[in-house]
């Protein structure tokens, strides 16, 4: 199935600044706008870095010396403690920032998004062009906007994309209802191993919460091999591509 592409959830309209700006302009520029984090980009737009909330509280919490440090700690916090270190002595957006930062293309799917910011930890994606340059940023709520979809759109997506383009059925052979993101799918499919593809491919829409499968079938063709099942128009390559 499509997904949303970047460039149609993405806010064109960002809050950025440059290495050099101090850090109270830093902080002043996030009260300002409220946004927990912004892009660090260079005099040609490319981006640098990202400088977040979380960067300034280093510099914060190095105020307090009262808390006795360990002497020791396992080599991943030793890291992260000499990071915090050294953001904590950082006076600019530059040497606040958390660099290389992590970006993504605006051709790119929101799922792709929701999977990198959930690898890295991070509530926002610049979005950069292919010399590295801002275009946007993509945050967790824009991403959660594809469930702010209509039911109906939802449907038509579907009905148009899963049974008309996909497996090639007339719109009206199976019936399909969403109420708040729930698709409901009811009728009768002309082969078995047809169900698990329809539903696996609406529940793939961008929008939709689950899937409730009310589906029949009018052959059961779970006896046949992969080979056999090929020549009734569902390959096993194309299976996995699902």
């Amino acid at each position: 199935m499509k997904h949303r592409l970047i460039d149609q959830v993405m806010n064109r309209d960002v809050v950025k600044t440059l290495p050099e700006v101090p850090f109270k302009q830093v902080a002043s520029l996030l009260a300002r706008h409220a946004i927990s984090g912004m892009p660090v980009v260079d005099r040609d737009d490319k981006v640098l870095g990202v400088v977040s909330e979380t960067d300034l509280m280093f510099h914060q919490a190095a105020q307090d010396d009262s808390v006795p440090r360990p002497w020791y700690a396992p080599r991943r916090l030793r890291k992260s403690t000499r990071a915090a270190r050294t953001k904590a002595g950082g006076r600019t957006a530059g040497s606040l920032m958390t660099s290389p930062a992590v970006t993504i293309g605006p051709r790119q799917t929101v799922t792709e998004a929701a999977r990198t910011m959930a690898a890295h930890h991070v509530e926002r994606l610049p979005v950069i062009d292919e010399e590295g340059r801002l275009m946007g940023i993509v945050t967790r709520s824009d991403l959660l906007s594809v469930f702010r979809r209509p039911d109906e759109d939802i449907r038509d997506e579907i009905i148009e994309d899963v049974f008309v383009r996909t497996l090639w059925l007339a719109p009206h052979t199976i019936e399909v209802t969403v109420h708040d993101g729930v698709v409901t799918l009811t009728g009768k499919l002309q082969r078995r191993s047809e169900v698990p593809i329809a539903v696996r491919l609406a529940s793939r829409v961008d929008g939709v919460v689950s899937v409730t499968d009310h589906l029949g079938y009018q052959e059961d063709d779970s006896h046949l091999r992969p080979t056999e099942q090929a020549l009734h128009g569902i390959t096993e390559e194309w299976l996995r591509k699902i």
